[in-house]
Formats: structure tokens, C-alpha cells, sequence
């Protein structure tokens, strides 16, 4: 019988920031559904979600996708994690999701992240000279020529993986700091969203380890006059993406201003670091929504402004947001 490599992958109990996690199971036969792939267990207790006295905990399958690194019939499998007595583990953030996106699903919401991180190597970014720092920004946004980008092998290797393992990648680009790049992931429903962001930053990691560099989703890995990482989340809802639409995504941002608190909280740790009101942000105690405004909290992009429907973009959340978190806070916040 033909064996395969599954990879089951899950977010660990880590703080501020969760970590994800992974190890391999030898299968017996080929995956043709969920159901194929059997509960798992992993010790708590060495991923700050259980004591050593009682340290068992439960994996199971929610999601797999085509192995693109192994090829052939193996995959990988995002996990939720569960307590030995079969209830939802503190640190399972997918099932609070879950519940919303059904308690929501008729307003039809819809989620694209666009994930920035920072690729390094060692202590400093990818490309950065041994001693000081490169020229200042300006000529690497979306640059071309190996004095403007850093990295871009392993970009374009996990832009690849993510179309052969079935995710919807929708782009890339470099972004404003050298060694500073962006992928999105959507248009999609709220898990599916969530869900393929967690599987491409899995395989960004993954593919790293082969270049020997590393990326980072801190909100701001160099300190001073350089742009930190955000992972800005667009959304819609159904009646936001019909005729007259607009009138709905500005009562949005109404309901998002009075919550914005509570999003912070939510939204990344160190995220006080980015949003600064400089490099594009506004500030972290502030709220404001315009169009066309990249400083602004949430902007209503220009196409939607002229269209008079579309998608609102919550520039707040950091770039090592959990989406579970972000998704069904968006859903809670304006679905309402």
C-alpha cells in the first residue's frame, strides 16, 4: 500500500503571539477527504498549551491541501486544537470563527489579507549591509534590479508553492523596506480566508529554511525612519458589493470607529510600534476612515468611492494578527 507524508500543522499557546506548529504522519493510502485523516495528539506542554502533569492534547483535521514541498499524493493538514475531553482548547481560535461564519454566512462577508512580513537573515534583513543601513526608502517599493530587492527567489518560490498547493494567491510585491515583501490571499469567505492565510505563512516559513533565511510578521523589525508590517485586511459584505453600497461601508466604518478599541486589543502585539501616524498608519489612539487614505484607519479604496459600492480596507491589524481573530471581529463588528 502506497504511504504518504501528512503534514499536520496548528498555532501553538505562545504570548504574546502565537507560534505555528508542525510535525509529519505516515498514512496508508492516498487522502480523498477530511475524513481520511485521523485525530492526533501532541504534547501540550511543550507548546505552552498544557502542564507537564497533564499534557496530552488533540489534533484534528479541518482543512488539507496539496503538499507542494513533498509532491506527489502528500499533504498538509491545518488543525484545530481540542482538550483530551474533546472541548475546544483556550488557544483555538478557529472555533470562535466558526460559529460566526455560520451565525453570518447570509450577508455573504468576504476577506482579502494582504500579509506583509520581512525576510532576515541572521540579525539583520535579508541584503542589509554588515555595518549601518541601506539607502534610505523610496526606490523599493515594488522595484526591480538586485540594488532595490532582496530576496526575491524566495518570494517568487513560495508564490509557486501557494498556486501548486491550491491556495488563492491573488499577488505579490516588495514592499517599502528592502527585504520587506507582501502576498495576499483572497477574496474569500471568513475560514477559507483565515485559513489559507495560516497555510501560506506555514509554507513561507517552510521554504525559507531552504534559502536559510527567515521571515518575520513583527509589526516593526527595524526600528527608526523605516516602514513597519501590517497585514491590511479588505472586506465586504454582500450589500456592500451591490448598487448603492457605499451608503453601507460608510456606516461600517461608523461601527468600526466605536469599537476601535476593542479591534486594537485583537490586532497584533507590538502593534503600538507601527501605528505611529507616520509610514502610512495613523495612529494607534486614533480613528479615521477617508478615501484613497493610506494613513487613515480604514480606507474606502477610490474604485469603490467612484463605483459607489465594493470593500472597506481596515489598514489597523499588524502583520503577526491572528486572522482567525481579525475575521470574526470584522463579521461581529459590522454585521450586526
Amino acid at each position: 500500500m502506497t504511504k504518504i507524508k501528512a503534514e499536520y500543522i496548528w498555532m501553538d499557546g505562545h504570548k504574546p503571539t502565537e507560534k505555528l506548529r508542525s510535525k509529519t504522519k505516515i498514512l496508508n493510502g492516498k487522502v480523498n477527504s477530511i475524513d481520511d485523516l485521523p485525530l492526533w495528539g501532541f504534547d501540550g506542554s511543550s507548546t505552552m498549551q498544557a502542564t507537564g502533569h497533564n499534557s496530552d492534547c488533540v489534533l484534528k483535521p479541518v482543512k488539507y491541501i496539496s503538499d507542494p514541498i513533498r509532491g506527489s499524493n502528500n499533504v498538509i493538514v491545518l488543525c484545530e486544537v481540542f482538550n483530551a475531553d474533546g472541548t475546544v482548547h483556550k488557544t483555538n481560535t478557529r472555533a470562535k470563527l466558526r460559529e460566526l461564519a455560520e451565525k453570518y454566512k447570509e450577508h455573504e462577508p468576504w476577506f482579502g489579507i494582504e500579509q506583509e512580513y520581512t525576510l532576515f537573515q541572521g540579525f539583520k534583513p535579508l541584503g542589509w549591509p554588515d555595518n549601518g543601513f541601506p539607502a534610505p526608502q523610496g526606490g523599493y517599493y515594488c522595484g526591480v534590479g538586485a540594488d532595490e530587492v532582496f530576496g526575491r527567489p524566495i518570494v517568487e518560490a513560495h508564490m509557486d508553492a501557494c498556486i501548486r498547493a491550491g491556495l488563492e494567491i491573488s499577488g505579490i510585491n516588495a514592499e517599502v523596506m528592502p527585504a520587506q515583501w507582501e502576498f495576499q490571499i483572497g477574496p474569500l469567505s471568513a475560514l477559507e480566508a483565515a485559513d489559507q492565510t495560516w497555510l501560506a505563512r506555514w509554507l513561507l516559513y517552510r521554504i525559507g529554511e531552504d534559502f536559510k533565511v527567515s521571515a518575520t510578521l513583527h509589526p516593526k523589525p527595524v526600528s527608526g525612519d523605516w516602514n513597519g508590517a501590517g497585514a491590511h485586511t479588505n472586506f465586504s459584505t454582500k450589500a456592500m458589493r451591490e448598487d448603492g453600497g457605499i451608503k453601507i461601508i460608510e456606516a461600517a466604518c461608523k461601527k468600526l470607529e466605536k469599537k476601535h478599541t476593542e479591534h486594537m486589543v485583537i490586532y497584533g502585539a507590538h502593534n503600538e510600534e507601527r501605528l505611529t501616524g507616520l509610514h502610512e498608519t495613523c495612529k494607534i489612539d486614533e480613528f479615521r476612515y477617508g478615501i484613497s487614505d493610506r494613513s487613515a484607519s480604514v480606507r474606502i479604496p477610490l474604485a469603490t468611492a467612484k463605483e459607489g459600492k465594493g470593500y472597506l480596507e481596515d489598514r489597523r491589524p499588524a502583520a503577526n494578527m491572528d486572522p482567525n481573530l481579525v475575521c470574526a471581529k470584522l463579521m461581529e463588528t459590522v454585521c450586526v
